[in-house]
């Protein structure tokens, strides 16, 4: 099949397809998010290979390993590298982590587009500090941020083939990042902002991917008090959010929005 040289600057390619138009079946060139294997070592252990776009891998490495609970402080890290070649990122921490040798012992199937990895257990959130922030947001911010991570989502639009997550106030978008799954559009947010020392428990998580435990358990992680979807919630994920204090607002659609947790936040 032929293709044709794809921009190195934005993560898709083109594919000759058969596209069936008023016309009949018309070959066309059509853009294809890229899909990449990025493998992440943490103290020259391998510890997964995520399959991804392939952008901000330091940042989605982090954002993994911290989500995940195998890194604890971004401090801890000594060093950060990435293979762009071979397709790996190495981190180095100074803590211990044998523990990461059992996790991994421990890896489940997630909901995940791609069926992800991770090494969360939903018992892990009764060790979770409760998030307390006094954030409130209304109906008509819920909508707004809806709109604004559509206006971004430019890779998206072209092929129809990602998942996007923004990092927000109540008011605006402040970092924006997608992927072919959701958990790593999200770990990739989680990873910048670790390195970056960002404040998060003034901050909100919206998102187009669906709500199961997973997410829900790396917005507690993040201690970020507000998390939106364009679709629905999980039992499970109203469960774990009413547990850990998240305001979970999902299936944001025109001017529809269903609160399943955390009521106290949403204000008219």
């Amino acid at each position: 099949m032929d293709t044709m040289e794809p921009d190195k600057d934005f993560p898709l390619e083109y594919r000759k397809v058969l596209r069936l138009t008023d016309e009949g079946l018309v070959e066309q060139d059509r853009p294809v998010v890229r899909e990449v294997p990025l493998t992440i070592f943490l103290n020259d252990r391998e510890i997964v290979t995520l399959l991804c776009l392939g952008d901000h891998p330091k940042s989605l490495a982090v954002g993994f390993l911290k989500s995940e609970g195998l890194i604890h402080r971004a401090e801890d890290i000594r060093s950060l590298t990435v293979d762009p070649e071979r397709l790996v990122v190495r981190v180095e921490v100074d803590e211990d982590t044998r523990l990461a040798e059992k996790l991994f012992s421990r890896r489940t199937l997630t909901s995940g587009c791609g069926k992800g990895t991770t090494f969360y257990n939903a018992l892990d959130t009764l060790v979770m500090n409760r998030i307390l922030s006094s954030l409130t947001i209304t109906p008509a911010q819920v909508f707004h941020l809806m709109r604004r991570l559509a206006e971004d989502s430019e890779l998206y639009k072209i092929t129809g083939g990602t998942h996007n997550s923004a990092l927000a106030t109540v008011d605006d978008l402040v970092l924006f990042r997608t992927d072919i799954g959701r958990h790593n559009a999200v770990d990739k947010i989680y990873g910048e902002c670790l390195l970056n020392g960002t404040r998060l428990d003034d901050k909100v998580l919206v998102t187009t991917g669906r709500i199961t435990s997973e997410i829900l358990i790396k917005t507690g992680r993040m201690g970020l008090p507000v998390l939106i979807s364009r679709s629905a919630a999980t039992s499970l994920a109203v469960s774990l959010a009413d547990q850990i204090g998240v305001t979970l607002i999902g299936y944001v659609r025109g001017k529809n929005l269903v609160v399943y947790s955390g009521w106290e936040r949403v204000r008219e």
